[in-house]
């Protein structure tokens, strides 16, 4: 087809034209995004919204992402080179459609699988279509697939390298009967894995429809000055940071494993001449438990790193990565050697990306807020109702952290993560579980100018049945960190109410059973504050007292003015 738009400007491109067809790619982004979310089985997916769509070039870098998940939106990048890597374009046809979750094949936990379907107009490949779906269930050795106490990848589910889910249109029968076979509720999974399917075959038509008005070969050149234009914003915008080696340490809780032993991330980020490099050497090495992160996970945190420290107007692809450099020592929790466990990445993932903007907070005061709660409570509930296996899972978030001019927002994901908090009625509808008590969290916002978000108290009830339970949080032990002055957020808590009376603290993460009348209390982090607390607007704290948010206690200790 003739390319019929007209041409000037840099690279003989309309940059109206350029700026209409990156609108355009966004928008089928997200339309993706809203056919993945819309038609899913899973309530962690239709209601907490832990799915991902993302669009790449035919060379596997990113060409425009959905409103979703930057873990999994950045984790993509290496899946899909890994397909291309496997699968030669040159091999591809059209109704073609990849999948795997391996994270040390590229991918980030195995309950995250991921579909590639590469996109045909003229007979050849054009774009890549993909998605990310977190699957309530891979198998493993825990309903849900997330268990703390795993020692070795082998016990966290199905593993599946680059595979074709389908082949010129076709299943692949065998794949699906061995999903199918490996998982605990293979009818959520298998509707899960084809409302990915139908996203990207959104992504197809959108994308084939694009350059049939375009022409191919324009739409081909102008994908490449996107990427190319937020690159050289991208350079141009790091560059007005001070040049310089900035450092940050934090701690993770524990492993899963030795309860009482910390996970030590340290990180030095090097900003000079339009590059970010980020060191982790000093980290701790590998651990026991399923807190490893393999380099897919390093390589998001600082992804949303530079996007969240450079101008937001700026056109996410993958010229916005180009400038980012990594140094991962082998062997240690930030890049693991198999067969190390992983699935709970994601609470590794939250600090790492908390270190990376820590070690910024003192040269971009007006940038950088104070630290966020950095978790993300995972629960996993699993069993038998009315003679029927169900499992089902909670995302729960803290407070986050307070910036230079406004306080913290309570109960919500903050860096890496962007789900939902669940609704009571989702889980109430579904499985035998009462959820008693939703209320913000009094006093767990730490003190300042700007005061940091609240956490969230949350109370749940077994009504039948025993149920193998998985909880999965953070904070427990190290509390998020204020800035200029401002105080700690509330460190996280959680207790189990046995029906017999007895009582249990969770020390940050347990694998256990519960029976009908026991019951779970969770509070989440706060964030930490901004300024000094003293300095605080006096209307604002007459304000979170009447709220409920700040007790008087708290501000006659915390606001007092000294």
């Amino acid at each position: 087809m003739t390319d019929m738009a007209e041409t000037n400007g840099k690279g003989g491109l309309d940059p109206i034209t350029v700026e209409v067809v990156r609108n355009k790619l966004e928008g089928i982004a997200n339309e993706m995004q809203q056919t993945l979310l819309r038609s899913s089985f899973s309530p962690i997916v239709k209601e907490g919204l832990d799915a991902s769509s993302s669009l790449f070039t035919i060379r596997g870098e990113t060409l425009a992402q959905s409103i979703a998940i930057p873990i999994h939106l950045a984790t993509l990048i290496p899946v899909v080179q890994k397909m291309l890597e496997v699968f030669p374009l040159t091999a591809m046809r059209p109704g073609d459609v990849y999948c795997m979750n391996d994270p040390y094949l590229g991918g980030t936990h195995l309950p995250d699988i991921a579909l590639v379907q590469p996109i045909f107009f003229n007979d050849r490949p054009i774009a890549i279509s993909a998605t990310m779906t977190h699957h309530q269930d891979v198998g493993g050795m825990s309903p849900g697939s997330i268990p703390t106490r795993a020692t070795e990848i082998f016990q966290e589910g199905l593993r599946l390298p680059p595979l074709k889910f389908r082949d010129a249109g076709q299943y692949n029968e065998t794949l699906v009967a061995i999903i199918r076979q490996n998982v605990r509720i293979p009818d959520a999974v298998m509707g899960d894995l084809n409302a990915q399917l139908a996203a990207c075959n959104v992504g197809a038509r959108r994308i084939a429809a694009l350059a049939a008005d375009l022409g191919d070969n324009h739409a081909l050149a102008i994908f490449d000055e996107l990427l190319d234009r937020s690159e050289i914003l991208t350079r141009t915008a790091l560059k007005t940071i001070p040049a310089g080696t900035y450092r940050y340490v934090d701690h993770s809780d524990n492993d899963g494993i030795d309860l009482d032993k910390g996970i030590r991330i340290e990180v030095a980020v090097t900003v000079k001449d339009g590059t970010f490099h980020c060191d982790f050497t000093g980290s701790s090495p590998q651990v026991r438990g399923p807190f490893n992160c393999v380099p897919s996970g390093s390589l998001a945190a600082a992804c949303y790193a530079v996007r969240a420290v450079t101008d937001p107007e700026i056109p996410t692809n993958a010229g916005c990565f180009r400038p980012i450099t990594l140094e991962l020592p082998k062997g240690s929790v930030v890049n693991p050697l198999e067969p190390a466990p992983v699935n709970s990445r994601t609470a590794t993932i939250k600090r790492i990306t908390g270190c990376i903007l820590g070690a910024l907070k003192e040269v971009l005061p007006e940038r950088v807020p104070a630290d966020s709660s950095g978790e993300l409570v995972v629960l996993a509930f699993g069993g038998r109702h009315e003679g029927k296996p169900y499992v089902t899972g909670e995302l729960i978030a803290g407070g986050s952290g307070a910036g230079p001019h406004s306080d913290g927002v309570d109960v919500i994901e903050t860096d890496v993560t962007n789900c939902m908090n669940l609704p009571v009625e989702a889980m109430e509808m579904d499985v035998p579980i009462r959820v008693h008590r939703l209320a913000l969290r009094q006093d767990s916002g730490g003190a300042g100018r700007h005061r940091g978000g609240l956490g969230v108290v949350k109370e749940y009830e077994i009504l039948d049945g025993e149920v193998a339970f998985t909880y999965r949080g953070e904070r427990h032990f190290y509390a998020p960190q204020g800035a200029l002055g401002g105080g700690e957020g509330a460190k996280a808590h959680a207790v189990i109410h046995r029906a017999d009376g007895r009582e249990e603290v969770i020390p940050s993460k347990m694998m256990t059973t519960l029976v009908r009348g026991d019951r779970i209390v969770i509070e989440t982090a706060g964030g930490g504050g901004n300024g000094v607390p003293a300095t605080r607007d006096p209307a604002a704290v007459a304000i979170d007292i009447a709220d409920g948010k700040v007790s008087t206690a708290e501000v006659h200790d915390k606001y007092a003015r000294r």
